[in-house]
């Protein structure tokens, strides 16, 4: 079956919701990305440029070549198509040394979701289209025991897609490879772009806004957003509904 022959309407039934999928950079893990962007401006322009709010409206959740264009574009670098590829290379090389000197590490609240979910019985996929996603999970363990890596039932990081997000492929993979169909999952997503795939491809999109960017989430077409995934009622996730806890 063809990732075009998986998608389906954006719209979402309530209640029939039995299976995750999770976005790893800024859902799952504060990871050294958004660092390693930063370091790597040096020689190029200004590194105090590159803000949190510039790195999720231009790179979160594109691939490593399309972010390092987006922000050498942002930025107004002249001649940005041939310095994004020598500007992608520094970045990798900083974040090779950050995961390798520990700079990576897990939001509390996810690992307290994910071992939520897990409870349930859930099948989970993790997709994400950095390479080094898969390398970062392994290095965070959940009290239970195993690596972040090893809970998930499908694993669709760093595959190479013709399209990155908000192209849907990557979710519609993840749910094809789950045998779920896609209009019962949902994703948890903390960039616009990862929200309008989620949506394009017909599922259940819930937005985690952990820089205070709530609004864009929302205008991305999330369905629900959380700044914590201690938000979302578990209870009610185990009846097929992504409804957030009272206060």
């Amino acid at each position: 079956m063809s990732v075009r022959e998986l998608q389906t309407s954006p719209s979402v039934q309530t209640g029939t919701l039995k299976a995750a999928i999770f976005d790893v950079d800024g859902v799952l893990l504060a990871s050294p990305h958004e660092h390693a962007w930063r370091e790597a401006l040096s020689g190029i322009t200004d590194p105090n440029l590159f803000t949190t709010a510039m790195y999720q409206a231009h790179v979160a959740g594109k691939p490593r070549l399309a972010g390092a264009r987006a922000v050498l574009q942002a930025l107004g670098v002249p001649d940005d198509g041939r310095l994004a590829i020598s500007y992608a290379e520094r970045k990798q090389k900083w974040l090779e040394y950050l995961i390798q000197t520990g700079g990576v590490a897990a939001f509390p609240d996810a690992l307290r979701f994910v071992q939520a979910v897990l409870s349930l019985g859930w099948p989970m996929a993790v997709a994400s289209s950095s390479k080094n996603a898969n390398a970062m999970m392994r290095s965070i363990r959940l009290e239970s025991g195993p690596s972040l890596f090893e809970v998930f039932d499908v694993n669709v990081c760093g595959r190479d897609l013709p399209h990155g997000k908000p192209d849907p492929a990557i979710f519609l993979i993840a749910a094809r490879e789950l045998r779920i169909p896609p209009a019962h999952c949902f994703v948890a997503e903390d960039a616009p772009a990862g929200i309008e795939a989620a949506r394009a491809g017909g599922m259940t999109a819930l937005g985690v806004a952990r820089h205070g960017d709530a609004a864009s989430l929302r205008t991305a077409g999330a369905d629900l957003v959380v700044t914590s995934l201690d938000e979302v009622t578990v209870d009610e996730l185990a009846e097929g509904r992504m409804c957030r806890t009272p206060a």
